[in-house]
């Protein structure tokens, strides 16, 4: 039917969209959707499509009542067969990669407790929102355990991908047996139709209005369960909404509609929700959820010692195999206490059971496998391997196809429809063996990653990722912009024209596919075209303008007018060109550090203003060379002269004495336990720490290359540790908690430390703590969105003084200036805050620091408290001249290219700050720009060349900013 329809506009002389829209009155994508075929138009679209295009209408009414009929009575689709790997006609007893479905449940162990609790919790309330890091097994949970529960609820599982509303209708409108058409159009009118529907297929009446004809209610009654007398819904990787939806309406539309669902007094419907724990924050910011998310969410921890066991021994003993002693010794250590496990350990235990001895699962065969996170890494390795060059390149373009990029976030899988993929011979070659490898997942016409555990794992997958970053963002704009092209046939208007059409261009042609370098070849074309009306006009306007010169000969003034026409040009261009350069570095530096420091040094020289500094900081603020730092939580000693990076249970210390050539000088081994802050005392010589079991840990580090622990105990805390402090003298450190409280510790004696007070106060989480420089107060943040001040003179007797409000959300971040009667905040409402507490119990909000677009992870203090610098989820380090603290001026706006920015610590005293990402990315930042200038020619390895010069400061003669030197001239 659509194909008849475009046939019937080409009839009509090919009119455009926007001439059918002004006759038929309707939307040009209302329109353009009923001609792509992809659901059923409504009959009035249909009609005003014809009489649009001079058609018959009465005929065209026909035909798309038999459509109707035709599509009501299409059959679901069959889920296809699973096919084993190994080809011995054994089933695996374990998932690997994949998640447990329903079919699974006799070999899902581990997750009983947690899956009676969720049971419970759905027959109670109807709507459960459950929140768990990415690999915890959220997914399941739900399909193995809970769903097997409910074996009398007719289940409608799914996952959201970019159109939400699209994918419920689509499932609704299978179970129904209608066209899914006009299930979208009530879902997205009403957030009351998705009740209403589920109602109706359940009571056996056809879930369509009034105007449908009796073809589609025969159907949909056939279609009906008589039995099932309950829907439960299952939305499985929520967190799709926010990193593939980009419609906010539908969006929220999508997530009423659930909730009412599950909320309705009549209710014939339950809501199983699965997102990401890292999305809380934005599931927060949907209206609908936020009403009902205290009562309906649900946290997924990580497995106990006895569960691992659990799911690692009665999935073997099921299948009439044995596991080893050694090995399950091994497997629940490694396992135990790390976010994110379950998916390698599934793998490693798949890939054991490859190669398992007999009956018996081996720690030979593990080891053999690759171990914990090798396995899963062997396994992408050994299928890279065995490409040629040409198929790895299309392995590479394939995989950073199915990888959405982080806004602020981790990146996470993509789900693409297989028609986006390229026809060549390379890719589908690649995608089968990625498949039978089960790195890859095919479902239908969509693939997708088989975990998101593949992207945090493959080292290679990440270093694609680092370096494309730029490129993937533009390349996904391209493609989503392509799939629009073509559902507007090929609409003209839709191209990519000037400034993004130019962006493109960079791309690599064998990265794209054939329908993105079609969309491409038009684009340029059509600015051809428009080059060419161009050039004839301008012609035009010559001979114009010659004919004005001969009439204004005489007027000499208006001669020099022209002159200072053509120099205000000239400098406008030229500054246009150092500011595109500028910009440029700061993307360049990843790659040639040595370029980018040139380039934005010339920009500097040539157009010095603020856009140029904040480039040239940018660009020598760099990962550092060589072996470098790794981790998610640092600690610096006072002068800034050695780091200690932890990474899991692991910490490694470093020599920072020059921040960009780091030295290796000891390492705390790791017992498998994750460590969630660590803090140095004063002089250095101790490093106080608190883990992931709510242990409070001390180290001896007066000699790095010899650390040791001397003292761990528990901390008395029911929840998770967020944050550590130390007293500048040693004598008293402070733990905050979830629990919502801070603990007081004497660490006089490191080796025997004791806890002193209990401080209870806030309504919420605690996060951030700090002691001021004297030792006399500490302050902490909270989710209640305070700050507290509490007196510690005496341990016993702690006393608020203090309760600072004027956040509108949680406070993650504190810092004291040094001489103690300023305190610097920040938030997740993406600000930070000074605070004047020179007269306590009397406090005085000062300056509000608000160049973030997201939140405010951390903040420091740095140049003896004249500069504050702020590090954001958005990716920028900000810094900032709190001289006058009432009014900060903003110092630099840091460009950061290793993604959201976690942690910040100050490098001494002389402006130098280290910053810690959420790839786990070390990177140093100079704030002072003089520094910068003097430091910047030690970058140079090379001098630039005259090619590499006009490539990016066209028309403007060679000046290179600094000494002349070859590659052997390189400072070492």
């Amino acid at each position: 039917m659509a194909a008849r329809l475009r046939e019937l506009r080409q009839r009509a002389g090919s009119p455009t969209y926007r001439q059918l829209a002004q006759r038929a009155h309707y939307s040009i994508a209302a329109l353009s959707s009923a001609a792509g075929g992809r659901q059923l138009p409504t009959l009035a679209v249909t009609l005003a499509y014809v009489r649009s295009c001079g058609g018959d209408e009465g005929e065209w009414e026909a035909i798309w009542r038999r459509t109707a009929a035709a599509c009501a009575a299409a059959s679901a689709p069959a889920a296809a067969a699973a096919e084993d790997r190994h080809g011995d006609g054994a089933r695996p007893p374990y998932a690997g990669l994949a998640a447990f479905g329903r079919s699974d449940a006799d070999f899902f162990f581990g997750r009983e407790k947690l899956t009676g609790t969720l049971v419970e919790h759905l027959k109670e309330k109807r709507l459960l929102v459950l929140f768990g890091a990415s690999g915890s097994g959220k997914s399941s949970v739900l399909n193995a355990g809970v769903l097997s529960a409910f074996s009398g609820v007719s289940p409608l599982v799914f996952t959201p991908g970019p159109h939400p509303l699209e994918e419920c209708a689509l499932r609704l409108a299978a179970r129904a047996g209608v066209a899914p058409g006009p299930v979208r159009g009530e879902l997205a009118a009403e957030p009351r139709a998705l009740h209403r529907m589920v109602r109706q297929i359940l009571a056996g009446r056809p879930a369509t209005d009034a105007a449908t004809d009796a073809a589609t209610d025969a159907a949909t009654d056939a279609a009906t369960d008589p039995e099932a007398d309950e829907l439960l819904v299952v939305v499985d990787q929520f967190e799709e909404v926010f990193t593939v939806c980009r419609d906010a309406r539908e969006r929220e539309r999508f997530v009423a509609s659930l909730v009412h669902a599950a909320q309705a007094p009549d209710s014939r419907t339950r809501v199983a929700i699965a997102v990401r724990s890292d999305f809380y924050t934005h599931c927060t910011r949907l209206p609908a959820l936020v009403d009902v998310l205290a009562h309906a969410h649900h946290p997924v921890g990580p497995m106990t010692s006895e569960e691992l066991r659990a799911a690692i021994v009665r999935p073997a003993a099921r299948a009439r195999l044995t596991v080893e002693s050694a090995l399950l010794t091994t497997l629940t250590a490694d396992a135990h206490g790390r976010p994110g496990a379950l998916p390698l350990l599934s793998h490693a235990l798949l890939e054991t059971w490859s190669r398992r001895r007999g009956n018996a699962l081996t720690l030979a065969g593990y080891r053999a496998a690759g171990g914990f996170e090798g396995a899963l890494t062997q396994t992408a390795e050994a299928f890279h391997r065995a490409l040629s060059d040409d198929r790895q390149q299309a392995a590479r373009r394939l995989f950073l196809r199915l990888v959405a990029l982080g806004e602020g976030t981790e990146d996470t899988k993509r789900r693409v429809p297989r028609q986006e993929l390229d026809d060549g011979p390379d890719t589908a070659y690649v995608l089968e063996q990625a498949t039978r490898a089960r790195l890859l997942t095919v479902d239908g016409d969509h693939v997708e990653i088989a975990h998101e555990a593949l992207i945090r794992c493959w080292t290679r997958l990440g270093d694609w990722l680092d370096q494309d970053r730029d490129q993937e963002r533009l390349h996904r704009a391209l493609t989503e912009a392509t799939t629009a092209w073509e559902s507007l046939d090929h609409d003209p208007d839709s191209l990519y024209r000037g400034v993004r059409l130019a962006a493109v261009k960079d791309l690599p042609r064998q990265a794209l596919t054939a329908r993105e370098r079609a969309f491409l070849d038009a684009g340029e074309s059509a600015a051809a075209e428009q080059q060419r009306r161009g050039r004839r006009r301008l012609r035009r306007l010559r001979r114009l303008v010659g004919a004005l010169v001969v009439l204004l000969v005489c007027a000499v003034a208006a001669a020099g007018f022209a002159v200072r026409a053509q120099h205000t040009v000239t400098r406008q261009r030229n500054e246009a060109v150092v500011l595109r350069a500028a910009d440029e570095s700061v993307r360049l530096s990843p790659r040639d550090p040595s370029l980018a420091a040139q380039i934005a040094l010339a920009a500097y020289h040539l157009a010095p203003q603020q856009r140029t500094r904040d480039a040239l900081l940018s660009a020598l603020s760099v990962a550092p060379a060589g072996p470098r730092p790794v981790g998610h939580t640092p600690a610096v000693t006072a002068d800034g002269r050695t780091l200690a990076m932890a990474d899991g249970s692991r910490i490694d210390l470093w020599n920072m004495a020059d921040p960009r050539r780091p030295r290796r000088l000891g390492t705390i081994g790791g017992d498998g336990v994750g460590l969630n802050f660590i803090e140095f005392t004063q002089r250095g010589t101790t490093l106080i720490g608190a883990d992931t079991e709510r242990r409070l840990r001390l180290w001896d580090v007066a000699d790095p290359r010899h650390p040791r622990l001397v003292a761990q105990r528990p901390t008395g805390h029911s929840e998770a540790v967020y944050s550590v402090a130390v007293r500048r003298d040693g004598r008293m450190a402070a733990t905050a908690s979830y629990d919502d409280t801070v603990r007081l510790w004497d660490t006089t004696e490191p080796a025997h430390p004791r806890a002193l007070a209990v401080l209870p106060g806030h309504a919420a989480n605690v996060k951030p703590v700090a002691f001021s420089p004297d030792g006399r107060t500490l302050a902490s943040g909270s989710d209640d969105r305070t700050i507290r001040i509490w007196d510690v003179t005496r341990p016993h007797h702690v006393t608020t003084v203090a309760v600072l409000r004027g956040h509108r959300h949680f406070v993650d971040a504190l810092a004291y200036s040094p001489d103690g009667r300023t305190l610097l905040s920040g938030s997740d409402d993406r600000t930070g805050r000074l605070w004047d507490l020179g007269r306590l119990p009397r406090y005085r909000r000062l300056g509000v620091l608000g160049r973030h677009a997201d939140i405010v992870a951390n903040v420091a203090l740095v140049t003896h408290g004249r500069v504050a610098v702020t590090v954001g989820v958005d990716g920028a380090v900000n810094a900032w001249d709190v001289t006058d603290a009432a009014h900060p001026d903003p110092l630099a706006f840091l460009t950061n290219p290793g993604g959201s920015v976690k942690e910040v610590r100050p490098l001494g005293t002389d402006g130098t700050v280290l910053t810690v990402t959420a790839h786990r990315l070390v990177q140093v930042w100079y704030t002072d720009i003089r520094r910068a200038l003097a430091e910047a020619c030690d970058r140079v390895r090379a001098t630039i060349s005259r090619a590499q010069w006009t490539r990016h400061f066209p028309r403007l003669g060679y000046a290179p900013p600094c000494p002349r030197r070859t590659g052997n001239d390189a400072p070492k």
